[in-house]
Parts: structure tokens; C-alpha cells; sequence
């Protein structure tokens, strides 16, 4: 299966063969513009933004992971970044698509995103279909967006901020108020689980004497999955209740006791080869975790 990665909206509007001047964090369309052909089925995407989809008028199905969803007239629904995803439009006479990044969310709507919308964590989206009232406060607030972009406006990016802020409070109001990411953590979380996964292969490798030269640090998992470093921490945080960087110390304290009891290995080549820049800095970590020094550590469990 081929997969298009999208790193920004400006990829997406690559692939849509939609012009752009600038770097976008913040767009929204309409979808009958940008798909006037129907029926029509977009490519598999991996994409590292959020996308908030309202349909009026028009039916479809979306596609995450291994989840698929039909869609129809008077339901609203949300992506968000690292998941594979696609769509098919079977017909589209009035529907609108909201795209923007965690800078935008961060910098114009909430500086503690997460905290205050832990729903936009979550995983498995199905569309929702409010009553009929409370749909057309929904597209009085994306109207009143679709208004607001096409302004010229010094207070632009915050006018659609404090905008999209009260969307996604009358979003957490109709469906997500009860909403715990820790529940779905321990159940179906692809990308914990697409984490943990790597995380064990990546120091099986270590183990098995296999040459990495990776540094096992956020950065490089958040590249491996195709989410943002910030990102992938507020999903695994917020699901298991510890950080990326808590999982890599657990694993990394367990493995180097692994190479201290089983290999020959002097504590300076273990600390290299847990990609340590310096010994004395894996022996401070080893110490801070274990309340032993690995060379005490090695004596005591020989």
C-alpha cells in the first residue's frame, strides 16, 4: 500500500494542486471546490495535522487504520496527525474541511491544548450526528470562519483561534465531556502500540549485539512513526500516564542490566552502546534509577 506523507498543510495543498504564497498553519475549504468530481476516492495519507470535516450536504466514507466509517448529511467529525487515513466521496453538494497544526492550537486557540481537549487525542473518530439545532450552531461557526480567513486582518490568526476555540468547546460539550485518554491507552491506541513495538525492536537490536546507531531519544521515535516529537509525547503521555522519555529510561535500565549481569561488556562500551556520549553520564543515569553504580551493580548480581 502506498502511503503520502503530508509533514505540513502545504504538502496537502501540493497534492490537492491548490496554490499557496506561504507556510500555512491554519486553512479551511470548501470540499465541493477542491473535489468537484464525484464520485472520488483520495489517496492513503499519513498526515501531521488535524483536520475537522462538517458535511451538510453530501455522504462518504472515511477511512482510519483499520477502521471504516460512513459519513452523511448533518454530522461533523475529526482526524488528527499519525494515522493512515483515506475517504471516498460518493456525494459532496456542501461540506467544508478546517486543517491546522498543533502551532496554530497552541499559539492562537489554547497554549495547554491537550489539557483542556484531551479529546483531540483520541484515536478512533466516528462521525457524529448532533440534533438538528445543535448542527446548525455548527455551520453558523464555520461560516463565521469561512468568513473571517477570506478577511485581511492583522488579528486574523487570532480572530480564527478564539473562533475555533469555541468550536471545539461546543465539540467537547455535544460529545467528548466524558472523554478519559487513559481508557483508550490501555485498549486501542495504535500509535501506543506502534510505540511500544518499536521501542522493543529497537533495543532487541541492542541485545542482539546488532549495530544502532540510532540515539534512542524522542526525536528519533517521533521521526520513525511520522508524528511531531511534541506531539507523540502529549498522545503517550496522556495515554499511559508516563512520557516518551519515561519508557526509554525503564527499557534502557533493563537492558543495561541485561548487558552488566550477561555480557563481558565494560561499562564503557555499554554506555557507548546505549549511545551515551560519555561514561560518567551513563553512570550518572544508571545510578539516579538503580541507586547503584553499574560497576557495584555488575559485583552484587554476578
Amino acid at each position: 500500500m502506498e502511503i503520502i506523507i503530508h509533514h505540513s498543510i502545504s504538502d496537502l495543498f501540493h497534492t490537492l494542486g491548490l496554490r499557496f504564497e506561504k507556510e500555512l498553519d491554519f486553512t479551511i475549504l470548501s470540499i465541493p471546490d477542491i473535489h468537484p468530481q464525484v464520485p472520488f476516492k483520495s489517496p492513503n495519507l499519513r498526515a501531521d495535522y488535524f483536520s475537522f470535516i462538517l458535511t451538510i450536504e453530501g455522504s462518504g466514507i472515511y477511512y482510519i487504520d483499520d477502521n471504516k466509517f460512513p459519513f452523511g448529511p448533518g454530522t461533523i467529525y475529526f482526524t488528527n496527525p499519525g494515522h493512515i487515513k483515506s475517504y471516498e466521496l460518493n456525494e459532496s453538494k456542501e461540506a467544508f474541511i478546517i486543517t491546522l497544526n498543533e502551532n496554530f492550537l497552541r499559539e492562537n486557540v489554547h497554549p495547554e491544548i491537550f489539557g483542556e481537549f484531551p479529546f483531540l487525542l483520541a484515536e478512533i473518530v466516528p462521525p457524529q450526528k448532533p440534533s438538528q439545532s445543535d448542527f446548525e450552531e455548527f455551520v453558523f461557526f464555520y461560516k463565521q470562519i469561512l468568513s473571517e480567513y477570506s478577511k485581511d486582518s492583522k488579528y486574523k490568526n487570532k480572530i480564527l483561534g478564539n473562533l475555533f476555540l469555541i468550536l471545539l468547546f461546543k465539540i467537547k460539550e455535544k460529545f467528548w465531556s466524558n472523554y478519559n485518554p487513559l481508557d483508550e491507552g490501555t485498549r486501542n491506541s495504535q500509535i501506543v502500540k506502534s510505540f511500544k513495538q518499536l521501542l522493543e525492536s529497537e533495543f532487541k537490536k541492542l541485545l542482539e549485539n546488532e549495530e544502532n546507531d540510532n540515539k534512542l531519544q524522542v526525536a528519533f521515535f517521533a521521526e520513525k512513526l511520522n508524528l511531531h516529537p511534541n506531539y507523540l509525547n502529549s498522545v503517550i503521555k496522556s495515554k499511559t500516564g508516563r512520557t516518551v522519555n519515561d519508557w526509554i529510561s525503564k527499557r534502557m535500565v533493563i537492558v543495561s542490566k541485561t548487558l552488566l549481569t550477561s555480557t563481558a561488556y565494560s561499562t564503557k562500551e555499554i554506555a557507548y552502546k546505549l549511545s551515551f556520549s560519555e561514561p560518567t553520564h551513563f553512570s550518572r543515569f544508571f545510578k539516579k534509577h538503580t541507586h547503584l553504580t553499574p560497576s557495584v551493580y555488575r559485583k552484587t548480581n554476578k
